[in-house]
């Protein structure tokens, strides 16, 4: 056992390679990405065998695709490695403006967010009359590309204003409200829907296209859904049910300030 010799930075390489490895399958995990990762991690566990048969042509020949394999994975992932990337920024910022929250938090009382409550209200009573509604609260992300689908408003946050957009016979309820810094910014927004196939299938496309936004941006999502009447909440890519309506002002606020 001579030739086998161990140092703390082996025991760093392999530690990092499985924090790495544990991180690549959350992100991945539930997607149609993760069986295309098994067959890439297929071909090269047979690849490895190769090697140490000595078969040198297909050795060679299997290398050449290993050797492009990068680029391919960047190409394949492309969503997964954008959202991976987006989590990592938006917890930079938030660690890095922490501080100074505390401060403010502390010389001006709290920054709990005040329109939560009104988002909240028109929240329960369009649940209460099976109304549909999409209401994205912008955080460090910029959803500029998703607002510009839609028509600007730039109107005081409202639960009358809120209620009438989302009213069936609307020009503007088909599609989402985007709110930025505590004012609805546009509606009729237009997002992307989530490919992830593990979604339960009495979610629909409104519920889907909360999950595919949440996927693209650090986002903060509230669904209502027409068919059950029920509230959800949609953050990176993982959608709650609120059981206590009444809550969800108080969820919406501590989620923001987080």
């Amino acid at each position: 056992m001579d030739f086998i010799t161990v140092n703390l930075l082996d025991i760093i390489d392999i530690l990092v390679v499985a924090v790495l490895c544990y991180q690549v399958y959350r992100l991945i995990r539930g997607t149609a990405a993760m069986t295309i990762f098994a067959g890439i991690f297929i071909v090269y566990l047979l690849w490895v065998v190769v090697r140490a048969l000595n078969m040198t042509l297909l050795s060679s020949i299997m290398g050449q695709v290993i050797g492009v394999g990068v680029l391919a994975l960047i190409i394949v992932f492309q969503q997964e490695v954008r959202r991976y990337l987006l989590l990592l920024g938006s917890r930079y910022s938030k660690a890095k403006n922490r501080f100074v929250r505390r401060l403010f938090r502390s010389a001006g009382g709290t920054t709990q967010v005040g329109w939560t409550e009104d988002v909240a209200k028109a929240c329960r009573d369009m649940a209460a009359t099976c109304t549909g509604a999409l209401i994205c609260i912008e955080r460090q992300s910029d959803l500029g590309v998703y607002a510009s689908t839609g028509d600007m408003i730039d109107a005081r946050i409202d639960v009358r204003l809120i209620e009438s957009i989302f009213f069936k016979n609307s020009p503007l309820h088909d599609g989402a409200i985007i709110i930025r810094q505590g004012r609805i910014h546009s509606a009729r927004c237009i997002l992307p829907s989530s490919d992830n196939p593990h979604i339960p299938l009495h979610y629909g496309m409104r519920h889907r296209a909360a999950i595919g936004l949440s996927e693209h941006s650090d986002a903060l999502v509230v669904v209502v859904s027409e068919e059950r009447g029920k509230i959800s909440i949609v953050d990176a890519g993982e959608i709650t049910t609120v059981n206590d309506p009444d809550t969800l002002g108080e969820k919406l606020g501590r989620m923001l300030s987080a």
